[in-house]
């Protein structure tokens, strides 16, 4: 660094690198994750860091400062001292690293150059400073894929941090989020500004945004739907589980709704367009159309091949639903169902028809929450069939769907629902 800042040790902690990182008390046990690192920039001289973003479950954003870190490590970070558990609330004065600064064209060497990373260095006197950024030349970041040299260049030789941008990037960020679950991007994207929120929602593909908008509560989902070209909003709706893409439909206006759905392909909009004919708090409100289906000449092997497929969730991969064809919802007749449980113990030739267990009456689509809910404590299911009034497979009501309706509406909103 330019300069007479001496540091204690040559340890340069790059800090898109530390999100998702575990954090850990003295004692070994993990309170929760990195989520971002807050400093002042005060102007020209090096920002100071004064603590970390740690998100402790339920989706609670507390503060650490910095001087209570003992150490950190590859894959670990060990604090010392009591948390205080409330809410982190962002001040004027301070700047978020990852969510703010990332992506950011800035100014070094004469040249327009965008911020892929900082570093920070820990003084002889105990503090925190950023010394380092982490630049490519702009124009060369595209997605996630960082083309061009990248150079690392002391803090005071790049101008640009404290003015305005209309238009910031998001591929840095979202690289810093790239191992996580949409649910912790989600999270992320909710503590944003309206502005970089739809930035980085902009910067996803199809198939990650749509991820991430069944995680984010209804005002930022439709927020970012309603900021999205309409050819695009329709092309992440088709992305969607059918049962979310029904949900977000019925909360917009119904004329938005509909242009929408004109635009999607006409077999993704099928399914969506069956499931908002029932009412929202009915078992054909909340299911989805799209649980695993074959007949009952399907063998063993067949079954779990369909189970082990990355894209269903665990309650949907739980059992297998037998039905004559067509094997798509509105399936033909309605036969039994095959537990995962049981086809493990079978050998993999077997027809799934003959072991598939009929003992368990589906419920209808008119079944009320409350219903849904006593059916499946009940007989201890996490997932169960729902079969219209012609003995037809219309969908499945898993336990996530449930809960999702059970939860306040506004459950993702409040980092600390339920309590910490």
């Amino acid at each position: 660094m330019s300069g007479d800042t001496a540091y204690a040790s040559n340890v340069r902690i790059f800090i898109a690198r530390l999100a998702g990182t575990p954090i850990f008390d003295p004692a070994g046990d993990q309170i929760g994750r990195v989520r971002d690192v807050v400093v002042t920039v005060p102007g020209a001289a090096p920002p100071h860091v004064h603590g970390l973003v740690v998100e402790v479950q339920p989706r609670r954003r507390i503060f650490v400062p910095i001087t209570r870190v003992l150490g950190i490590e590859a894959g670990a970070i060990v604090f010392s001292g009591r948390v205080n558990m409330r809410r982190f609330e962002q001040r004027a004065s301070e700047t978020l690293v990852i969510a703010e600064m990332l992506d950011r064209t800035v100014e070094a060497g004469g040249r327009k150059m965008t911020v892929l990373d900082l570093s920070m260095e820990k003084t002889r006197a105990a503090e925190w400073l950023i010394t380092k950024v982490a630049l490519v030349k702009s124009g060369s970041v595209l997605g996630l894929r960082r083309r061009g040299a990248s150079v690392i260049v002391d803090w005071d030789e790049v101008t640009g941090f404290d003015t305005v941008q209309d238009d910031q990037g998001a591929a840095a960020l979202l690289a810093a989020f790239e191992s996580e679950r949409a649910a912790d991007l989600a999270s992320a994207l909710h503590t944003l500004s309206d502005k970089r929120r739809v930035e980085v929602a902009a910067a996803l593909d199809d198939a990650r945004l749509a991820e991430v908008l069944e995680e984010l509560p209804e005002p930022d989902q439709i927020g970012i739907l309603s900021r999205l070209a309409p050819e695009r909003a329709a092309d992440v709706l088709e992305e969607m589980d059918p049962d979310d893409a029904a949900d977000l439909l019925q909360d917009l206006p119904l004329d938005q709704a509909e242009a929408l759905m004109a635009l999607m392909e006409p077999e993704e909009a099928a399914p969506v367009r069956r499931l908002l004919i029932y009412p929202e708090n009915t078992a054909g409100g909340i299911m989805t159309s799209e649980p695993i289906i074959l007949p009952p000449s399907a063998t063993v092997a067949e079954a779990l091949a369909h189970i082990r497929q990355r894209d269903h969730i665990p309650a949907v991969a739980t059992q297998v639903y037998v039905t004559r064809p067509p094997v798509e919802t509105p399936t033909g007749r309605y036969l039994g169902l095959a537990h995962f449980q049981r086809l493990l113990r079978e050998p993999p030739s077997t027809l799934i028809g003959t072991v598939m267990d009929d003992s368990l009456d589906p419920i209808r689509p008119d079944f009320t929450l409350k219903q849904v809910t006593s059916y499946l404590a009940t007989y201890d299911l996490v997932a169960v069939p729902v079969v219209d009034e012609a003995g037809l497979l219309v969908g499945a009501v898993t336990v996530d769907d449930v809960l999702d309706h059970l939860l306040p509406g506004d459950w993702r909103e409040h980092e600390d629902h339920g309590g910490a």
